[in-house]
């Protein structure tokens, strides 16, 4: 009699000659087996904590990453990585020189060290969300070729920012001394500022980097909104010639509330107290971390497309 399934041999009450066990035999139970010798599928999301544990284990990759990437944006151009401070330096010329004579003598009596500031940082967080919406979706070779926190991404994209703002705030720290402005230790008060204003790109950068990954319309629809964003900020105008509760409102704005801290430290007469620290504080932890939420439930997902 022929043995179909080969069982003999082997002991089992429908063993045949060659010895090998029928498929119905196989125990059905295969995610129960896989979890009893500690077996988990490739690319499965960690918890939270895990995630992020070995997202500090990987720290070093991700600064090198924003490093190497910071010079070889700017290694085929002449200028190379005065771009960094070049292009937001004549995006205030530009807006300056417009407003200025749009607004004529309403304009503040410090306009250009104002307007510089507002250019200047607001240009950090645009560039950053930017760039962070396509963190994974313009590296998928790397996320499908290596196993790590796709978190890494976002973050060395916010560091590799923040690597192009140091210089560009060292010449604004010289046109505010142009301008007639005093050294003050207000100006101390810069760095803690661009801290806080990195974890809150980078909390957007998570958010648009898990966005951008399940719809790529995304990032055509990104410019429009930063677009508006600039021009609610108070970059070229003073929010006083608004009325409550307009005025108000707009206070409200992160973005307005970064510019106001960093003008408040640069310049005299402008320090803003505790509002905007305290506005800007409170929508960079949501972001940061509803950013980090939503972009680790995709954790599996990203890279197989």
């Amino acid at each position: 009699m022929n043995d179909p399934v080969g069982l003999a041999g082997t002991g089992h009450p429908e063993a045949g000659p060659r010895g090998t066990v029928p498929a119905a035999s196989v125990p059905p139970d295969l995610p129960g087996l896989a979890a009893r010798y500690g077996l988990a599928p490739v690319g499965a999301r960690p918890p939270l904590g895990a995630y992020l544990r070995e997202l500090w284990r990987r720290r070093h990759f991700a600064t090198a990453l924003a490093r190497s990437r910071f010079v070889a944006n700017s290694t085929g151009d002449r200028l190379g990585m005065a771009w960094n401070v070049l292009r937001p330096l004549t995006q205030a010329a530009v807006y300056g020189l417009v407003f200025g004579i749009l607004f004529g003598a309403d304009r503040p009596a410090d306009w250009v060290a104002f307007v510089t500031c507002g250019v200047f940082v607001f240009g950090f967080t645009s560039q950053a969300l930017t760039a962070g919406a396509r963190a994974v979706t313009g590296n998928g070779g790397l996320v499908r070729a290596l196993r790590f926190p796709r978190a890494v991404l976002p973050v060395s994209v916010a560091l590799q920012e923040l690597y192009a703002m140091l210089p560009a705030i060292g010449v604004l720290a010289v046109i505010v001394l142009a301008t007639g402005e005093p050294v003050s230790w207000t100006w101390l008060l810069v760095l803690p500022a661009l801290a806080l204003q990195a974890l809150f790109n980078l909390g957007g950068g998570l958010l648009l980097a898990r966005l951008t990954a399940d719809v790529s319309d995304v990032t055509q629809l990104l410019p429009f909104g930063l677009r508006t964003l600039f021009y609610l900020s108070g970059v070229f105008y003073e929010l006083d010639r608004f009325p409550d509760p307009y005025r108000q409102i707009m206070e409200l704005n992160p973005a307005h509330a970064f510019i106001a801290m960093i003008r408040g430290a640069f310049l005299e007469g402008r320090a803003p107290g505790l509002s905007p620290w305290l506005v800007a504080g409170a929508w960079t932890a949501v972001l940061l971390v509803a950013g980090l939420i939503v972009f680790w439930r995709a954790e599996e997902r990203y890279g197989r497309d």
